[in-house]
């Protein structure tokens, strides 16, 4: 039965019925994705990143080329249907249909859900590794052009697995079947946090795979653009091993790398965990202490700057009881220890950049079979997620300059408009009453500045 014969009655107001059938014509509830488009076109991503994909398809035969079909599926993504089968009915969006460059009441449908599961499982190894070269690019052009100095964050995240999708395992660590998808993130000047890169990885996968690779690459583009520019590489205890410190040594990279405790790095910091001890239950100075230690590992060449951090916590074993806890963090920079370490917890920030990665742009959602079809959605979200930070950016100056992108979504992207198309004009009349229209048209304005 069609659905929009369906007629569904609510309680009367006013002495008359209430009834609502999907029948209401050419209306869309993502007029946002005007703006979405507005940041795309700024940014040429989708288009850079169609351009790294061989289409072997037989030209005669091609009705949805792979830029279209890439652009439908990010841009769905970024309005939160991140499920293919919802292309089925969005297929014939007006918004979405303009967003993919066809008109949108009487251009043809855009790519259904079977076409696209398609192209996900055409997709070679070489044409990923381009597109995640042209994604890296394009996020480097956003840097400021005086750019000096960024961070680069490293960090990988559990993507539990519910099928026989190939290269997942149990992971002990965090106890599931899963991918361990591994994410490079690095921020500029302007303080914002950028998705560089996204690796899909098996869940049994160590802290070396695919990791120098990635750095390699990273470098290589950053220093094509900056040939001056200082990178520093901050990761958690995860990646605190000799190959890595050895690894940024040699490619003049910083590093602020978490250590793991252990027998002697606690004898050497003896004396501050002493200190704090006194201070807190004789004095009852609840501050932390800071020092630093010169370490030496036996896998380690030579000797390296170590930062303790030494505070009093709640013991979770013992109830009611509190224990020392000692960090480690191992250094090539030279400021005070409070400086250093107050910089390596500023990574915990970029966790939350991961977390709204997953939760507002689905990044976690690899559930074809195919590893590397996964790795092919794991880049059309990871580009999803840029497109919603640019969103985030020309935010900046409005109430929702801090905004997720979740939030940005909810209260910018989903309004309605009714589509309008003549022979010489395409009109989305949006609604009078919407509370947003000064964002709107403030967003809209940075879009169309240059890139600085």
């Amino acid at each position: 039965m069609d659905n929009s014969c369906l007629s569904l009655q609510f309680p009367a107001v006013d002495g008359r019925d209430v009834v609502a059938r999907f029948d209401g014509g050419e209306v869309t509830s993502d007029a946002g994705l005007l703006l979405l488009r507005r940041a795309d076109q700024k940014l040429g991503l989708l288009s850079a990143l169609a351009r790294q994909v061989v289409d072997r398809r037989q030209a005669s035969k091609v009705e949805h080329s792979i830029e279209e079909m890439m652009r439908e599926r990010v841009y769905a993504i970024a309005q939160g249907y991140e499920d293919a089968n919802d292309l089925d009915y969005l297929r014939r969006d007006p918004a979405l249909k303009l967003s993919c460059e066809k008109s949108p009441l009487s251009g043809p449908a855009l790519a259904s859900q079977p076409t696209m599961s398609r192209l996900e499982n055409r997709i070679g190894r070489k044409d990923l590794l381009r597109m995640g070269l042209a994604l890296a690019r394009q996020v480097v052009d956003q840097l400021p052009r005086r750019t000096r100095h960024v961070v680069m964050d490293v960090d990988a995240t559990p993507d539990p697995c519910h099928g026989q999708q190939e290269l997942e395992f149990f992971n002990g660590h965090y106890d599931c079947h899963c991918y361990l998808p591994l994410h490079v993130y690095i921020t500029g000047p302007d303080g914002r946090q950028r998705l560089l890169a996204s690796l899909l990885r098996p869940g049994n996968a160590g802290y070396r795979v695919g990791l120098f690779g990635l750095l390699r690459l990273a470098e290589r583009i950053l220093r094509k653009r900056f040939p001056r520019l200082r990178i520093t590489l901050r990761a958690d205890a995860g990646f605190g091993y000799e190959p890595v410190i050895s690894f940024c040594e040699r490619h003049d990279l910083g590093y602020v790398l978490g250590l793991s405790t252990n027998k002697r790095l606690e004898a050497l910091s003896m004396p501050v965990q002493m200190d704090t001890a006194i201070k807190h239950w004789l004095l009852h100075d609840a501050r932390p202490e800071y020092s630093e230690i010169s370490y030496k590992a036996d896998s380690w060449p030579h000797k390296r700057r170590v930062v303790v951090k030494v505070e009093v916590a709640e013991d979770p074993v013992g109830r009611h009881c509190k224990k020392l806890n000692a960090r480690y963090v191992v250094t090539s920079r030279h400021c005070s220890p409070e400086r250093v370490y107050g910089f390596y917890c500023e990574r915990g920030d970029r966790e939350n950049r991961i977390k709204e990665g997953k939760q507002d742009c689905f990044t976690d959602r690899t559930s074809c079979h195919r590893f590397a079809a996964n790795q092919f959605r794991l880049l059309l979200h990871s580009a999803a997620y840029v497109l919603m930070q640019t969103l985030q950016e020309a935010a900046q100056g409005t109430q929702w300059a801090r905004a997720q992108a979740g939030t940005l979504r909810l209260r910018l992207m989903k309004v309605a408009a009714r589509v309008v198309e003549s022979s010489r004009k395409i009109w989305f009349h949006l609604p009078t009453s919407f509370p947003h229209q000064a964002a709107w048209q403030h967003m809209y304005r940075a879009l169309s500045d240059p890139v600085t």
